[in-house]
């Protein structure tokens, strides 16, 4: 949706790109963990932990997309006044091929390392909202969950590693998507391909 909206914006301008950026800028004023924490609290109790995932997946979703949508923008801005764009513009291409075509494939690099990015933010929005009783509920797994069965004092001093385990977990899984989003900035940039 980033993709899309920041797309359109930048190549269109005027008062589409104002109105855009605009819903885009009340969007990214939204906390998305106090969105998923009053939707939790709503939510009824009978919804099974699919059904409260698939719900938390979405929400996040549709709040962190605004971000991305800005820096696509910006990117298309800079990349419709390329002159191959240009050049498809003077032989009559329409406004709908020319971003598939040409513009948006130029900031595929970016959305490929923003994704790698963006996934431990929903992994720590899940673990927390299981944490607090609001995400994936028992005896349904979720490192939430496990954390949150470490909460009990007693818990912490016999059975220490119920919270080292998942704790260390969730620690090495955003480490690990965020070292490949690293990775593959470093070997999709078009500067070290050059090279």
């Amino acid at each position: 949706m980033g993709l899309l909206i920041g797309g359109i914006s930048g190549y269109f301008g005027g008062v589409i790109d104002a109105v855009l950026m605009r819903m885009v800028e009340v969007l990214m004023v939204i906390p998305s963990i106090y969105l998923l924490v009053a939707l939790g609290g709503v939510l009824p109790p009978t919804l099974s932990s699919a059904q409260r995932f698939l719900l938390i997946v979405i929400i996040t979703s549709f709040v962190s997309w605004s971000g991305l949508a800005r820096v696509v923008r910006g990117q298309v801005l800079s990349i419709k006044e390329r002159v191959f764009v240009q050049a498809a513009m003077a032989m009559g291409g329409r406004s709908l091929y020319i971003i598939t075509r040409h513009v948006l494939p130029q900031t595929a690099t970016y959305i490929i390392i923003s994704a790698t990015l963006t996934i431990p933010s929903f992994i720590v929005a899940e673990a927390v909202l299981s944490l607090i009783g609001l995400g994936i509920q028992q005896p349904d797994p979720s490192w939430g969950n496990m954390l949150s069965n470490a909460t009990n004092a007693s818990i912490l001093v016999l059975q220490p590693w119920l919270i080292w385990a998942p704790a260390i977990l969730i620690v090495l899984t955003v480490l690990a998507f965020n070292l490949l989003g690293d990775g593959l900035r470093d070997a999709l940039d078009p500067r070290n391909l050059q090279r």
